[in-house]
């Protein structure tokens, strides 16, 4: 009982505090209690170094609502010279999840590169699920995005 009257509290706080928009699904998942897109990873590197990279604070810029960090000038200049090139697919949620029908974080560790798109994925194991049917996964993901974030 204490424990319903809590969530309603929370709740109602929510509500009235206007923190419930913050809540909400955005275009481009970032971390909880953060606004940074791929977990402040360099959407670049993935293809530029063919992995995952931390971006620094030094080389930032803002797209779609999110802030964008890269490892290098070279790597933010190509990102902002094209973002849509760079940007992971499905605002950087799980690709695999988005092909289901919902939303899930995606770990920039998890990730794919697939006819030039990059791809991230919830986990080790949910990758693996991935990697069974990419093609068959993205055109289901295809078929959901945006309307798993409405």
């Amino acid at each position: 009982m204490i424990r319903r009257n809590l969530i309603a509290a929370f709740a109602a706080l929510l509500a009235f505090s206007g923190l419930s928009t913050a809540l909400a699904k955005d275009p481009v998942y970032t971390p909880r209690f953060s606004n940074l897109a791929v977990s402040g990873y360099d959407a670049v590197a993935y293809f530029a170094e063919g992995g995952p990279v931390k971006g620094s604070k030094n080389f930032e810029t803002d797209y779609m609502g999110a802030r964008w960090r890269f490892s290098s000038q070279e790597n933010l200049d190509a990102f902002k010279a094209n973002p849509e090139a760079y940007a992971p697919q499905y605002g950087g949620y799980c690709a695999w999840a988005v092909s289901q029908g919902y939303t899930a974080s995606g770990d920039p560790e998890n990730w794919t590169i697939y006819e030039g798109k990059l791809y991230l994925n919830y986990n080790d194991k949910i990758q693996a699920r991935w990697e069974k049917d990419i093609p068959g996964f993205v055109a289901l993901a295809d078929q959901n995005w945006p309307g798993v974030i409405d």
